[in-house]
């Protein structure tokens, strides 16, 4: 193995795993993804412990659970005394970067860890922003030009809205992070660095360049299945109310096709990006030595249960995201691995191929195929801060139509709101929250889009029971946090 490995993890934000082909889309191809597939492993089944963009950041550095860690909300960042990646990196002389979107780390101490800062999000430029290590490669009058629609766009309906522009692409902030990631590279090929890489797309407000979003017309886009009584009363009710804000049922077909094209030719224009990383690292002499890992945050239901944008619920447009894992030379390549994974056990396997210890604190487990470990059956996520329950009768207080106001007026209560888990394997998922709601269970071997709530079906009782056991015995392996300190070594010695 290679002294010190550089680590780049490439992550997205609001990336459904079935957004490209890899993971079964019909119309999507990544192309520069399968590259990295073809020099790696994909993993087919790795699911966020949180479907909700900080706790999925904090729980991926961490290691750790939110439940553990504590960031159950987009409120609450990256805690004080919390330990995470980037300590261990700088602590082992890497020089450590962030390019692209943050929504993790607020404190001075954290900041502090990294030598090169490059903030952009959603609507561009953060106001005030500042970086450090390296000033933008594009003009700051330009990225902010590309961002403008973002905060101007008017919606095709009061569910959602997506335009389509045309400025240069380095200044989007896809392009602009993919640009930067390449000078990052040039500029630092001779020492040790630890860089994420963050692109904040495919996330709302939805805007792509023209020559993207032409990619996708009508005629090329697959709708997902639905199933016309899904919400009715039998269904969840934080479903139900879900369905109610998303659901896009009375709008026109045409528009839903529109922003069909804008997701997805955002995904492409992505994919382009990592082509463009991909051919730096090359050009640099720097793949060989460098582990390279694509993962998203979350997903978007992005027209699965005719809805779009997120909320607090586990269909697996929403919690599966796709994970690859490439270091030529050290891991398989061309492999796809089947077991259930998830993001908390991305930096442990990080830190178990670069010789670091992984801490006690942390609880995800080096991934399968590209480390020895057994690969696993079952994975978690998790959703809410134990608050009440966002119920119908709440919605009903609320002004009509509902829709993308709705959904905002309303985000802080429905992501505090129970204390609701999953559990996934292969054919399974189950879904539970001990502060009440309707309990869900899919076979997904049977029903892959998740359309069937079977939890009411007396042949499965034993599949619910085995279900509830999984939940129970994960809930009790991680209920340490922080881990209670073990006692001195000595004490471990009988004879002494």
């Amino acid at each position: 193995m290679p002294d010190q490995p550089n680590i780049l993890v490439i992550m997205t934000d609001q990336q459904k795993a079935t957004s490209s082909h890899l993971y079964g889309n019909t119309f999507c191809d990544t192309p520069a993804l399968a590259r990295l597939a073809d020099e790696g492993v994909l993993f087919e089944h790795a699911f966020t412990p949180h479907p909700l963009c900080v706790p999925a950041r904090v729980s991926l550095w961490t290691g750790q659970y939110p439940h553990a860690h504590g960031c159950r909300r987009n409120e609450t960042l990256m805690p004080a005394g919390a330990e995470h990646a980037f300590q261990l990196w700088k602590q082992a002389g890497y020089h450590c970067g962030l390019i692209g979107k943050n929504h993790c780390f607020d404190r001075a101490e954290d900041v502090a860890l990294f030598d090169t800062w490059c903030e952009v999000s959603h609507g561009g430029l953060p106001q005030p922003g500042f970086n450090k290590g390296m000033e933008w490669f594009r003009p700051r009058e330009g990225i902010r030009a590309a961002h403008t629609m973002r905060a101007d766009m008017t919606p095709q309906n009061p569910r959602f809205g997506y335009a389509v522009t045309d400025f240069p692409l380095g200044d989007y902030a896809t392009g602009l992070i993919a640009g930067q990631t390449t000078r990052f590279l040039e500029q630092h090929k001779d020492e040790p660095f630890a860089l994420w890489v963050s692109f904040p797309d495919p996330h709302e407000p939805w805007v792509a360049p023209a020559q993207y979003a032409a990619l996708f017309p009508l005629e090329k886009v697959a709708l997902p299945p639905w199933r016309d009584d899904e919400f009715g009363e039998s269904a969840p009710e934080r479903n139900r109310v879900l369905y109610e804000m998303l659901g896009f049922t009375d709008d026109a077909i045409e528009d839903v096709y529109g922003l069909l094209s804008v997701y997805y030719g955002m995904v492409r224009f992505i994919d382009d990006a990592v082509g463009q990383i991909i051919a730096a690292l090359d050009a640099l002499d720097l793949r060989k030595n460098t582990i390279v890992v694509f993962l998203s945050d979350h997903g978007d239901f992005m027209g699965e249960h005719r809805m779009q944008c997120k909320g607090g619920v586990f269909y697996d447009c929403l919690t599966r995201v796709p994970l690859i894992m490439s270091y030529p030379g050290v891991i398989p390549a061309g492999k796809r691995d089947d077991s259930m994974a998830n993001l908390v056990d991305v930096v442990p396997t990080l830190l178990q191929l670069q010789g670091i210890p992984v801490p006690r604190a942390m609880q995800g487990q080096p991934l399968p195929t590209v480390t020895a470990t057994e690969p696993r059956d079952v994975t978690f996520s998790e959703y809410g801060a134990g608050g009440p329950p966002f119920r119908m009768s709440d919605l009903h207080q609320m002004p009509r139509p509902y829709g993308r106001e709705t959904l905002i007026r309303s985000l802080q209560w429905r992501e505090a709101e129970g204390r609701r888990k999953m559990a996934r394997t292969r054919e399974w998922k189950y879904v539970h929250d001990p502060m009440g709601d309707r309990d869900e269970l899919y076979h997904l071997a049977d029903d892959p889009a998740e359309l069937n709530n079977v939890v009411d079906d007396g042949a499965h009782r034993d599949v619910v029971a085995a279900m509830q056991q999984r939940l129970l015995r994960w809930s009790v392996q991680t209920e340490d946090s922080p881990p209670v300190p073990l006692p001195a070594a000595i004490r471990y010695d009988l004879h002494s």
